[in-house]
């Protein structure tokens, strides 16, 4: 569904990506780790097409980004945004239906409210939270309903960045069980950017070890633990010592 090959960016002097390969079946839950600065949300920025790669080429459905009809090609995605990244002066259904209100999937306004209130039963929120405002929500809620908004227009592939960022264990755990359930049924592509490795194993079907501009690892997350590979072994432990050098 999603494959990268060889590809490369730069900002400045600073290069991110030194030939990124990757390759995302589609059905399946794919999850990009590694270390704070690493790449892993310019990777998933190139696939939108939000960033241009230097070189390389990045298709999605064989289509390669940057062509065709962009707004056909964003319709395809959803997203789940780190902090949930709510619209603080929009009420939750509203930020629910902010793409079925708008552009190519407008639907009408009655329509879209429907919608809406459906996504927040599918994650666990009461209609009641539909005409709250996200200041009025836990961050727990909040994420739920960022998870409502990345689902309601149906997409073909999701993307979950850093889902369970400043969620205490147990609704961390509720949300990656949620993100599992929800892309099993839509049958969608996921890829999920995470440091949280309970959320690896919750959410994964497959892993990618992103570190200094390229993949150093893929392959099923239930090989993850035995793959070999003295990059993944030190990040899944957390060890200081390792070929990933902290930064001190």
């Amino acid at each position: 569904m999603i494959r990268l090959a060889d590809v490369h960016k730069s900002f400045g002097s600073k290069r991110v990506l030194r030939g990124v390969d990757l390759f995302v079946e589609r059905g399946t839950s794919m999850v990009i780790i590694g270390g704070s600065g690493t790449g892993k949300s310019v990777a998933i920025k190139t696939i939108l097409g939000l960033v241009a790669p230097d070189a390389g080429t990045i298709t999605v459905d064989g289509q390669e980004t940057g062509t065709g009809d962009r707004d056909a090609f964003l319709a395809r995605f959803g997203m789940l945004f780190q902090g949930a990244a709510l619209f603080d002066s929009l009420p939750v259904w509203q930020n629910v239906a902010f793409r079925l209100l708008r552009g190519a999937l407008k639907q009408p306004k009655d329509t879209a409210r429907q919608i809406a209130i459906d996504k927040l039963r599918r994650v666990g929120l009461g209609a009641d939270v539909a005409d709250l405002y996200p200041a009025e929500l836990s961050g727990g809620m909040q994420k739920r309903v960022g998870l409502a908004r990345a689902i309601a227009a149906e997409p073909e592939i999701i993307f979950f960045d850093e889902p369970t960022t400043g969620l205490d264990p147990i609704m961390a755990g509720v949300i990656n069980d949620l993100i599992r359930e929800i892309v099993v049924e839509m049958g969608a592509t996921a890829v999920t950017i995470t440091h949280d490795m309970t959320s690896v194993r919750a959410i994964g079907d497959a892993v990618a070890m992103l570190h200094d501009g390229v993949i150093q690892w893929t392959g099923p997350v239930s090989q993850m633990d035995s793959c070999g590979d003295p990059y993944v072994d030190q990040f899944i432990n957390g060890r200081a010592e390792g070929p990933i050098a902290a930064v001190r």
